[in-house]
């Protein structure tokens, strides 16, 4: 469905929006799917020299096309190196890792990320994929990024499962727990706002609202109470170029951004 974006999709205006926050030169660790798209529009366009890490350990690929699984021989194209889920895991602990891009099936507003159970542990409704490496990586990266449709099931009061810690209790939560000083959860792009967290409270505070959309349907789609800046700016929407390299280079089989 078109948004009223230049013509973009719900998913191609969060993937465009996610590529921005990719400087050159930084290093971003990610999975498939929609950051896995974002980080190949932000090589294609303004940042040539991002370093790109999968998982299963290739390290600083040239992508040719959408690769369908984090060991995929596509994520070694052209590769500074072809290693290991162990080297890609110690990078992340030495401190190396700029961003990681994760994704789950319910947030809350310390950007917390359950992808474990729905309901009880012992006897859940729903048993999702797991933690896989999302633990190790929002543990270890400099800034966590997640790419997420906007509704109530997903940003929750209060997560059935935490699989994976953003800001955990609040200020200090994540120092308490051993983890590295200045880590934690950055932006949270969505198909209706771009939230960050707020430097006190780390609780989540929208930054931007897309094209057309209203407060009060922002505010309808979490389940929590959301800070909000005095004056909110509009997302910039995709430009003619993001969409055209999104569309024409990273994602042509429409794999991701879908046949809409």
């Amino acid at each position: 469905m078109s948004t009223g974006h230049g013509g973009a999709t719900r998913i191609e205006l969060m993937v465009c929006v996610a590529a921005r926050y990719l400087e050159d030169g930084a290093t971003v660790v990610v999975g498939t799917g929609a950051p896995c798209a974002a980080a190949m529009l932000a090589q294609k366009t303004h940042a040539p020299r991002l370093v790109i890490l999968f998982e299963a350990g290739g390290l600083g690929p040239v992508l040719p096309t959408m690769p369908i699984s984090v060991g995929d021989s596509r994520t070694f194209h052209r590769a500074v190196l072809a290693s290991s889920m162990t080297d890609i895991m110690e990078l992340c602990q030495r401190g190396l890792a700029d961003y990681c891009f994760l994704g789950g099936a319910q947030v809350d507003m310390y950007g917390n990320l359950n992808s474990t159970v729905i309901g009880d542990h012992t006897r859940p409704r729903v048993r999702l994929p797991g933690s896989g490496g999302a633990n190790d990586l929002a543990s270890l990266a400099w800034r966590t990024m997640m790419i997420t449709p906007q509704d109530p099931r997903r940003f929750v009061p209060r997560l059935d499962f935490v699989t994976t810690p953003g800001y955990l209790d609040g200020p200090g939560g994540r120092e308490r727990a051993g983890l590295p000083p200045g880590t934690g959860p950055y932006k949270v792009i969505t198909d209706l706002c771009v939230i960050g967290f707020d430097t006190e409270t780390k609780r989540m505070k929208v930054e931007s609202v897309h094209r057309g959309v209203t407060r009060e349907t922002v505010e309808k789609s979490t389940g929590f109470p959301l800070l909000w800046p005095c004056e909110v700016p509009e997302t910039p929407p995709p430009t003619t170029e993001e969409l055209e390299v999104l569309r024409s280079e990273v994602d042509p089989y429409r794999y991701i951004i879908g046949r809409g």
